[in-house]
């Protein structure tokens, strides 16, 4: 699955350490988003249409909540880790008439438990070493307990180099393992090209136009994936099936940071399915179409050293 916690974890450690790099060069630019503490997310997307045998079409519509907390564990003038436990659940529902021919995908038994460490390993004033580290349990806990879950983990490393105030680039590599083994370059190119915008690439999670109409408003033209990975135990079989979409979002967000507490951040656009692994003899017939997707956060509390 992939992560997005690269920016995230950026963004944080300048955040919770405000003297901790003072004499030299920090990761992130000015205006970007702000950092997120606790997250809490909804998503709806409507219109999947999905064909099952001796049921026909059926219509429904994607729904997920989520929540994280990061949590500092080491923080130094070198090295900075964080943790990052968080909590998915999603559901089919079912808008066509009749019964649900995916009864272990609906009424939010699609669950994910997962744990997210991050690092930063400053190198010298202008370079840093990014890893990034998801290990996570997602399925059906309708029918399956966490013991039968199989561990999904993405694992990345990425070398992070300053180039000036308005200007980064890095390069590394992410090994993804979930349902099957999948290994992918990483590159990053954040540029603020004006004092209110900015071209900001991470792929090949995320890519993305910024705009900031105030010090507490920001709008952005982003495309990024969206992948998920449920362990599903299918009738008459005791090994567990999968379930498994790779989409790409496509829209607007809106940023709204309220004062130095927290925020909103409101996305609306389309959905496009890459590719579907459905269960239960289903088959895709319509996977893109609209969605939306607001989170509220909490940004992280600011530390001040005593005179």
């Amino acid at each position: 699955m992939l992560s997005g916690n690269r920016k995230a974890l950026l963004v944080f450690l300048c955040t919770i350490g405000a003297n901790a790099f003072s004499q030299t060069l920090k990761p992130g630019l000015t205006g970007m988003a702000p950092s997120k503490w606790l997250t809490m997310r909804y998503t709806h997307s409507p219109g999947k249409v999905y064909d099952f045998p001796n049921a026909g079409a059926k219509k429904f519509t994607h729904e997920e909540y989520y929540f994280r907390a990061w949590l500092p564990v080491v923080h130094s003038k070198k090295v900075t880790i964080l943790m990052g436990p968080n909590y998915r659940t999603e559901q089919f529902e079912l808008k066509t008439p009749g019964d649900n021919p995916i009864p272990k995908m609906a009424g939010w038994n699609l669950r994910s438990y997962a744990m997210d460490v991050n690092a930063l390993i400053k190198l010298d004033s202008t370079s840093w070493l990014v890893t990034t580290t998801n290990i996570n349990k997602s399925g059906n806990l309708a029918d399956l307990t966490l013991k039968q879950i199989p561990i999904n983990y993405t694992v990345s490393a990425t070398f992070l180099r300053k180039k000036s105030v308005n200007k980064e680039i890095g390069f590394g590599a992410m090994i993804n393992k979930s349902y099957k083994l999948t290994v992918l370059p990483v590159f990053v190119f954040n540029y603020n090209y004006a004092e209110n915008a900015g071209i900001e690439m991470m792929l090949p999670k995320r890519i993305a136009w910024r705009r900031n109409l105030s010090p507490n408003d920001i709008i952005y033209l982003k495309a990024e994936t969206v992948s998920r990975t449920y362990y599903v135990n299918p009738a008459n079989n005791d090994l567990p099936g999968v379930y498994r979409r790779v989409d790409v979002d496509m829209g607007i967000s809106y940023n709204k940071k309220l004062g130095n507490f927290g925020g909103v951040d409101i996305m609306a656009g389309y959905r496009k399915n890459l590719s579907t692994r459905m269960v239960e003899g289903g088959i895709p017939i319509k996977t893109s179409g609209l969605a939306v997707t607001v989170d509220f956060y909490i940004q992280p509390p600011r530390f001040h050293k005593k005179k």
